[in-house]
């Protein structure tokens, strides 16, 4: 990440952070970062939150403004609480893993989804548990040697033969989603100032290089050129990447809807 951005808007403490050698999550949180720096938001206008998992270790706790953790698959509910709480004009950012929001989380994010809440949802996906030692995930690549799966990764996932998560949030109710791996930084970062200027629910999935474990077992190298080339190699066939769905600004959000409710009478619904 460059100076300007690093010292405008990270915390000095955590500066260079301490990913692993090679992972991808620099470039996914330098578009981010770039994206709200070029939107003309400041430190104060963003509350950046995440849940468990690389993503969220290595990004939300860098904001020099508030950021907030929830637990497994969580976020998204307490987003959604303190969206309702928040000045309208606040920007709501969750940097989040695959298993946080495919997996655990993913009935949470449906949820807000279907209300469309105003938040900024970054899925970044190191195609596995990584964290934890490398087990695969709800997007690893069929085949693929993980730590869980010796003989290949042979489950159905949500990426591959006919089916997408995008879709699933689609069907929800989301008005914006997007895919781009983190390679593809300027492109990434365009695509996240379209989600933030969204008022409604905008997620943008962001598969990114694991090296140490994805790319040792895996790919059988650790080497981040190896990795790197294999990702490029993959968009267009694993990852269909750029916009895949903008109604931005269509339904109703949902803090909006909340505040328009007329307060029922103390002592009950009111009488029909």
């Amino acid at each position: 990440m460059t100076d300007y951005l690093a010292q405008k808007y990270l915390r000095p403490r955590k500066i260079p952070n301490t990913a692993c050698s090679g992972c991808g999550l620099g470039q996914l949180h330098k578009a981010v970062v770039k994206a709200i720096d070029e939107l003309g938001l400041g430190i104060h206008d963003v509350v950046w939150g995440t849940s468990i998992g690389c993503t969220g270790r290595q990004t939300f706790a860098t904001w020099r403004g508030d950021c907030f953790a929830g637990t497994h698959g969580r976020v998204y509910a307490m987003a959604t609480g303190l969206r309702l709480g928040l000045a309208l004009e606040k920007k709501i950012i969750l940097t989040v893993g695959d298993g946080d929001a495919f997996g655990i989380g993913l009935h949470h994010l449906l949820n807000a989804a279907r209300r469309n809440v105003a938040m900024t949802v970054v899925v970044g996906d190191n195609l596995g548990y990584q964290s934890t030692g490398g087990q695969y995930s709800w997007s690893t690549p069929q085949g693929a040697v993980t730590d869980s799966s010796p003989y290949g990764m042979r489950e159905p996932n949500w990426i591959q033969d006919g089916r997408d998560i995008l879709a699933m949030l689609r069907e929800a109710g989301a008005t914006f989603l997007a895919r781009h791996t983190s390679l593809e930084g300027e492109s990434l970062a365009q695509t996240v100032k379209q989600a933030l200027v969204n008022n409604g629910f905008s997620l943008i999935h962001v598969p990114f290089p694991c090296v140490t474990n994805f790319g040792g077992t895996a790919l059988g190298s650790r080497e981040p050129v190896e990795m790197f080339r294999w990702m490029m190699g993959g968009i267009g066939e694993l990852w269909k990447t750029g916009v895949y769905y903008d109604r931005s600004n269509s339904r109703p959000e949902f803090t909006e809807l909340v505040r328009s409710i007329p307060t029922a009478p103390l002592g009950g619904l009111p009488h029909g």
